[in-house]
Order: C-alpha cells, then structure tokens, then sequence
C-alpha cells in the first residue's frame, strides 16, 4: 500500500488511550479528528531514543562525562520528538490545531506508563495502535522483525484538516529532520 500523502483522506480507526480517570478507552481517529485541524505523529515505539533523548552528565572521580544514554547521572535536556511537540504545543494551539496525537505501536498500559513521563504535559494524547492496524491503513509500517521489534510506525508527522492531509512528513530509515513540532509550526 502507497503511503498516506497530501490531499489523501485519513482512514478511520480504532485507537487506545487511558483518559483523565485511569480507564482504558477505544477511540476512533475520526471523532478526533473530523471537522478539526489536528497533528498526528508517530514514532518507532514508546522509550525510544529518538523520541527521548537525553543528555546525561556522569561525576567519575571528580571527572563530569557527557553522553546520550537514558541511564544514570542527572538528565540534562530532553528535547526530540515528543518532548519538541509538548514544548511547542501552545505554538500549535494559538495556530489553530485543535489536537495534537502521538501514535504508537505499543499497548496503551506502555503509552500510559510513558505519557506519565511527561508531568509538565497538557496537550498532547498518547494513543496506542497495539496491532499496528491503523499504521498499516495509514501505509507507514516499518518491519522491525530483524531487530526483534515487529511491525512498527515509521516516524512522521501529519497535518490533517478536516481529515484531509494537508502536510505529510514522512521521515527515512531512522532519521529525525522533517517530522519534528518546528517543521509542522513552519506549514501552518
């Protein structure tokens, strides 16, 4: 299948979330997103480094060591993919966008248990696509099964009016230099 464009219609489906009360709820894209403008990102999986990443500083004997590790020391920065969008949702909002949506292909417990990394979060929902079912009508699976991963979402990042596309940033192979809040906020 030809990967979602611009100008093509988003397909319905069913997503998974936990709401404000800790219960698990099935959603479908359309009522997000009909008569709405809405991002809709994805990444590879929940926890990953691209979506997260940290700058970590480490004290070994009196010597401070800098490194991209999400362990140890203190955590610095965290400024990629998700964490670009949180920053910039406000951004977002005061251009029009109605919802922001970050899709996975996790179970909701693992985007619930991930969302809950981001306390300072008031926008941005967390849905789970635990089949990948809704990124395979989207034409963006990534097959991970060499690396023990499955089928995931490729990374993108989608501006969608009225569940019409109007931007499509579909990133390649593991890069992250089109899908990011700054490239959406540049389109609108």
């Amino acid at each position: 299948m030809a990967p979602i464009a611009v100008g093509d219609v988003i397909p319905d489906g069913n997503l998974a979330f936990f709401d404000e009360d800790d219960k698990l709820q099935t959603v479908s894209i359309y009522s997000l997103a009909a008569g709405k403008k809405v991002v809709l990102f994805a990444v590879p999986g929940a926890f990953t480094p691209t979506c997260r990443a940290y700058i970590v500083v480490e004290m070994k004997s009196g010597v401070v060591y800098l490194n991209h590790a999400p362990f140890g020391g203190f955590i610095l920065l965290c400024m990629k993919h998700v964490p670009g969008f949180i920053e910039k949702a406000e951004e977002l909002k005061s251009k029009g966008v109605d919802e922001i949506l970050c899709l996975s292909v996790n179970d909701p417990f693992v985007m619930k248990a991930w969302a809950k990394t981001y306390p300072e979060n008031k926008h941005v929902k967390f849905l789970a696509d635990g089949s990948a079912t809704y990124t395979q009508a989207l034409g963006l699976e990534l097959d991970l099964s060499e690396k023990g991963l499955g089928t995931r979402s490729r990374r993108f990042a989608l501006l969608v009016d009225d569940l019409k596309v109007k931007v499509a940033n579909i990133e390649s192979g593991g890069e992250f230099t089109v899908s990011g809040a700054d490239e959406i906020l540049s389109a609108l």
